[in-house]
């Protein structure tokens, strides 16, 4: 081994120790969030005497959160105490045109916090603890649980209106013809892809308590969209010429991934086109969201970002043939996939 500069090991001993803390940070938002802080800041900057009384809370215990979080830019302190609101915290204000107060609970929230502590038995044992802390798969659990399943879809839907334009932007789509959103949530997707190509027609697919809560009550698409119940795993409505799986896949493993293909491969003509819209993992040691996002795949769903080749095994596996990627503003990246 060769010499280590002390200074360099000094630096790499501080990020380590640091890392290791790393999960007080996720904690420490959520706390502002639930306050409500950045909400009591809209008017301009308050003390933190004021922010405590207003969130029930204990000032002291507030203030060295707060102080904590203004090391990453989340709000800012003066010198006479008071606390601002910094662009990123601004995001966490509920009446933020780009708000992400509803995602960060959902991310901080026990169902993603209590398997995150139990990652070694999810690398031992190679399953999400999940089920072994709550009593059965994510989706099942939410099926009995309103308030969680309230949080969590409207977590992802808030998440999915930060980059649905873009995508949408994207992808040349064609002039006319129908689009299947499979597993399209409460439908914002589609309504970004309907509202920007005036001819086209779509179908929301979905569960049936998700497409409750659907949002394409839009007069820019009315009269152009339908929305259908059903499981993807068994069957996904016919006769569409597009067909959308967008942050599908990485929900599931590759035998469960490769069902919901074999469905939607099942259901389309020889001239039909899939388009995969997830998160590819990029080779190198370089950081990558897909690669944090991965980690939480693991814990949450027993799913997995996959590579370009992973993703292209299992589209030949279910008789489809990637013919292009299409790279999109955010993190995400579509493959178009048509019948092998």
């Amino acid at each position: 081994m060769s010499e280590v500069d002390p200074a360099a090991l000094g630096a790499a001993v501080r990020q380590v120790l640091g890392d290791s803390l790393g999960y007080l940070y996720p904690a420490a938002l959520r706390v502002a969030v639930r306050v409500g802080v950045a909400d009591h800041l809209a008017g301009g900057p308050l003390p933190v005497q004021r922010l405590a009384a207003l969130g029930g809370v204990q000032e002291d215990h507030l203030r060295r959160v707060l102080r904590f979080l203004a090391t990453r830019g989340v709000f800012r302190e003066d010198e006479d105490g008071a606390f601002h609101l910094t662009t990123a915290a601004s995001s966490l204000r509920s009446d933020s045109p780009l708000s992400v107060r509803s995602t960060v609970l959902l991310l901080t929230d026990e169902m993603y916090w209590l398997p995150a502590g139990r990652l070694e038995d999810t690398v031992r044992k190679g399953t999400t603890m999940f089920n072994d802390i709550f009593g059965s798969p994510l989706f099942d659990y939410l099926a009995g649980d309103e308030e969680r399943a309230r949080i969590f879809h409207t977590g992802i839907a808030d998440l999915s209106t930060m980059e649905q334009d873009g995508i949408a932007e994207s992808y040349s789509f064609p002039d006319t013809g129908m689009v299947i959103d499979v597993a399209g949530g409460p439908g914002g997707f589609l309504q970004a892809v309907l509202s920007r190509n005036p001819r086209l027609r779509g179908v929301l697919f979905d569960q049936e308590p998700v497409l409750r809560e659907h949002r394409l009550t839009d007069p820019a698409i009315a009269g152009r969209w339908e929305i259908a119940a059903g499981d993807f795993f068994t069957a996904v409505p016919r006769g569409g010429d597009m067909y959308l799986l967008k942050r599908v896949l990485h929900d599931w493993d590759d035998a469960e991934s490769l069902r919901i293909l074999r469905s939607c491969r099942a259901a389309m003509s020889d001239q039909a086109r899939l388009l995969v819209i997830d998160a590819i993992v990029p080779p190198g040691n370089d950081p990558h969201p897909s690669k944090l996002y991965d980690i939480a795949m693991m814990t949450i769903f027993d799913g997995k970002e996959r590579t370009e080749q992973e993703f292209g095994g299992l589209l030949a596996a279910a008789d489809l043939k990637p013919t292009r990627v299409i790279a999109t503003p955010g993190t995400v990246s579509i493959i178009e996939a048509v019948a092998a």
